[in-house]
């Protein structure tokens, strides 16, 4: 998906992926040529060709997540940025680094460990002689999704910067937990902090409820009494959002999470909360340790809902109708949720990446690996 969203301005010489049905995917859409399929912790920089202008990491976040075990950068999964900065500073030692590094993953790295673990992505930058920030950026205000994820993106220290990619902390991407991180750091990573900026995107975009399909292929619409066990889980909060729905008369479509919850009588409870804001809950899987995504559909007295379609998670991150999904559910499913989302990737590339690239000295066409 990141590779979606830089678009076709971008030549990719080397991708990595350890899943085998996740990289048959990216086979499927973009060609084999350059995909290696292994284990990060095994590649070496006589695997990297040349120099590249990007370098893009989506790393696991299910150890930095909310909803996951919260190991941090020690963990199994997050762990793995560790290798993949190895090869980041073994390039910095041959006159390879890239130009650009974008680190991706959930807000959770902020905070992970007390921010310890941020501050050690931080210290990396700076000793590899990057100068760097981070945004928080809502998938929300591209698409009808709350999707809110980190990005640290850095750049060699030099490559001039133009005056209009920073400034000043801006409150639409530099939250008060972003801030909060950075009065963590050292004096070596703070004194190499930019504060990226970015114009807020422009134009209209698609409701939630445009995304849905009456007929979808790969999941059924709930029974009678499969709805009625579904609604009869809602806290009075949010049958009334149902009834204000109804009374609408209007056909209105909600998101719905199950949850675990406290109840009146201090028990652990499932609950099923609903929202009828025309956007859709954040995409999650099982693997990171939360259910999946429901809809609702409501038109006056009737009341359906079901699972969320894999072709309505992939519009939901961005994907056109044209990409090429697994034709298992629960794989294309985890797909959509694992990824980044794509018109995120593309204002990234054409207000921050696409203008430091080409500030470099000597400047190259764009390399994405």
């Amino acid at each position: 998906m990141a590779r979606a969203g830089l678009g076709p301005r971008w030549r990719c010489v080397f991708a990595n992926e350890i899943d085998r049905k996740k990289a048959a995917v990216y086979a499927a859409n973009w060609g084999a040529g350059e995909l290696r399929i292994e284990d990060v912790a095994n590649l070496t920089v006589d695997d990297l060709p040349g120099r590249a202008d990007l370098a893009w990491a989506s790393f696991p976040c299910q150890d930095l997540s909310l909803a996951g075990a919260r190991a941090g950068l020690t963990g199994q999964r997050s762990g793995t940025f560790w290798p993949f900065w190895k090869l980041i500073e073994r390039l910095a030692n041959e006159q390879r680094a890239p130009t650009v590094i974008v680190l991706e993953n959930v807000c959770g790295a902020l905070n992970s460990h007390g921010g310890r673990d941020f501050a050690r992505i931080a210290n990396g930058f700076a000793e590899c002689g990057y100068r760097f920030g981070a945004l928080v950026i809502d998938a929300m205000r591209f698409l009808p999704q709350s999707r809110r994820r980190l990005f640290i993106l850095g750049v060699l220290k030099n490559v001039p910067l133009p005056r209009r990619l920073f400034g000043a902390p801006d409150f639409r991407w530099h939250p008060k937990t972003l801030l909060t991180a950075f009065e963590r750091l050292d004096s070596l990573a703070a004194a190499h902090w930019v504060w990226w900026s970015v114009p807020s995107p422009s134009g209209s975009k698609i409701a939630f409820a445009d995304l849905i399909e009456d007929h979808p292929a790969d999941v059924e619409w709930y029974s009678e009494g499969e709805v009625n066990k579904l609604v009869s889980m809602m806290s009075p909060l949010n049958l009334a959002k149902v009834r204000a729905a109804q009374n609408t008369g209007l056909r209105v479509v909600g998101s719905i999470y199950k949850r675990t919850r406290l109840g009146s009588a201090g028990r652990k409870v499932q609950r099923a909360e609903v929202r009828f804001d025309n956007i859709a809950g954040c995409l999650r899987t099982p693997a990171g340790g939360s259910s999946r995504q429901s809809i609702m559909v409501i038109q006056g007295d009737r009341i359906r809902a079901r699972l969320l379609s894999a072709s309505e998670a992939a519009r939901l991150m961005g994907l056109s109708d044209s990409f090429k999904l697994p034709s298992n559910y629960n794989e294309a499913y985890q797909l959509a949720g694992d990824g980044v989302a794509v018109p995120v990737v593309r204002h990234l590339a054409a207000h921050l990446i696409e203008p430091l690239v080409e500030a470099q000295p000597e400047a190259v066409s764009f390399a994405a690996a």
